[in-house]
């Protein structure tokens, strides 16, 4: 599983919609609730490219953004428990 440091991940946004990130697991998913999108986390390097973005399904995409708000607010990158 990636670890991305929190203060990059501060720094990192969705390409498509310019919203933050949360890291789950190995994808980083977008907080915009209007694309759902998540991109792949590969060999520890974030991969923010439109083409190799996934969209999520609205109930998966509500409980990884909601599982970093648990952890401390979105867009922290402090892992899920």
């Amino acid at each position: 599983m990636a670890v991305i440091d929190p203060e990059f991940l501060a720094f990192l946004r969705c390409p498509v919609s310019r919203k933050p990130l949360v890291e789950q697991g190995d994808w980083l998913v977008s907080t915009d609730p209007e694309t759902r999108l998540r991109y792949p986390i590969r060999d520890g390097i974030p991969v923010l490219l439109e083409e190799e973005a996934e969209k999520m399904a609205e109930a998966d995409w509500q409980s990884a953004t909601q599982d970093q708000a648990g952890a401390g607010g979105a867009g922290n990158g402090a892992p899920a428990e």
